[in-house]
């Protein structure tokens, strides 16, 4: 039993300080690699096509087109398409309306809902673009995103790139710091993975990808974002991290909305690594499968450690309880106390409409993330299926960033 109690400690050691650590040493020992990326005058941009899913999104969609046209780029080497997913509520009439006004963008609905991968599929005969830029109804991007996006294309090796995540503040306050420590850390992550060979998944919330990548097919219950720079890779290509491709993605306002995110996600990422199991393979994938298990599969398997501890340890807790232990009752205690810093953390926004205080919110969020890690692992195994896609609903971002220095 000791030597599996060190085992889960140990995984969750390496996981969120080990690996990153090794990443750093790689970085000090490597020469980090750059390209060269002067001005280019409008004509020499490479055509983009940017691709927008949306399921009922009439509340942002028409303030998204807005951004998105007067993002620095030129304007006729860029199409807008948005991709309705069956929409329901005025979305695609909005969409219309700016398609009419000749402004480039243009509207592929879907007859019926099938999910994001799947509208991603069905819009892949109507992009014109040598790059995709695919992004988000509920995000924002910073004006001058996209071109540090495609300019990180000038690096031959270079087959996807990834913006930067920076969490703000909800219009309405009611912000989640947890959330906000955790994005800033995965984004520190991913800009030492790119220093040493390159990222493992993309931001679902803003990346490019070379056309001929994005040509391929992928299954619906998967996740494309995370499986592009899977695709990359096999085709000898690699993903990097831009910092200076800057999305501002708002914090959910509920812990149970940012739960049910992240099983979604989780769940679509299990199955899609499964589908690109090979790369798991240090023969096949070299260093970058090491840095596939590290990232991606270590992460997913730290809460089943965790279930794995709390079995192993509760009789001995509990039978040193009955014979009046000062420690295991500290344990119990400590035990009882993650349970309720857990149910006010799912509670919270519901209760009392305000943010939630910053010493309990990392440990909130930590716990959240686990259980859904378990509930992730449950769907991906199970025959619920992965495909139907929810938008998170965040609400509108505000100008100002609270986002995480790192």
């Amino acid at each position: 039993m000791r030597a599996l109690l060190i085992a889960v400690a140990a995984l969750l050691v390496y996981t969120y300080v080990g690996y990153p650590s090794l990443l750093k040493l790689l970085q000090l020992l490597r020469r980090q690699r750059s390209s060269p990326q002067g001005q280019r005058t409008p004509g020499e941009w490479p055509t983009i096509s940017v691709m927008l899913p949306a399921y009922n999104e009439v509340d942002t969609i028409a303030s998204t087109l807005e951004q998105l046209l007067a993002i620095d780029y030129p304007a006729d080497r860029r199409q807008i398409l948005v991709v309705s997913d069956a929409s329901t509520d005025g979305t695609d009439d909005i969409v219309a309306q700016f398609a009419s006004r000749g402004t480039g963008v243009e509207l592929l609905r879907l007859p019926q809902r099938r999910g994001k991968t799947a509208a991603e599929n069905a819009a892949r005969s109507r992009l014109t673009g040598e790059i995709i830029v695919n992004t988000d109804a509920s995000v924002r991007i910073d004006p001058a995103a996209v071109q540090h996006l495609v300019a990180a294309f000038d690096d031959p090796s270079v087959g996807v790139a990834s913006g930067r995540d920076v969490s703000v503040s909800n219009i309405d306050d009611r912000t989640n710091p947890g959330e906000q420590a955790y994005v800033g850390y995965d984004m520190w992550v991913r800009d030492l993975e790119t220093s040493v060979s390159g990222i493992v998944g993309a931001s679902g919330c803003l990346y490019a990808i070379r056309r001929n990548l994005h040509m391929e097919m992928m299954p619906e219950g998967l996740s494309r974002d995370f499986g592009s720079a899977l695709v990359a890779r096999e085709n000898g290509y690699r993903a990097v991290s831009v910092p200076a491709a800057i999305c501002y993605v708002p914090r959910s306002t509920s812990l149970r909305c940012e739960h049910q995110r992240k099983v979604r996600t989780m769940a679509r990422g299990l199955r899609t690594l499964w589908f690109k199991r090979t790369l798991l393979n240090p023969l096949h994938g070299g260093l970058f499968a090491w840095m596939l298990w590290s990232h991606k599969l270590c992460r997913w398997l730290v809460p089943w450690g965790g279930a794995l501890g709390v079995a192993l340890l509760a009789p001995f807790v509990l039978a040193a309880l009955a014979r009046g232990s000062w420690w295991a009752a500290a344990a119990l205690a400590a035990g009882g106390a993650t349970v309720l810093v857990a149910a006010i953390g799912w509670m919270w926004p519901e209760r009392e409409g305000r943010p939630l205080p910053r010493l309990i919110a990392l440990p909130i969020y930590a716990v959240s993330s686990n259980i859904a890690a378990l509930h992730a692992w449950l769907r991906a195994l199970g025959r619920t299926g992965t495909a139907l896609w929810e938008p998170t609903r965040r609400g509108p971002t505000v100008q100002r960033s609270n986002g995480p220095k790192v």
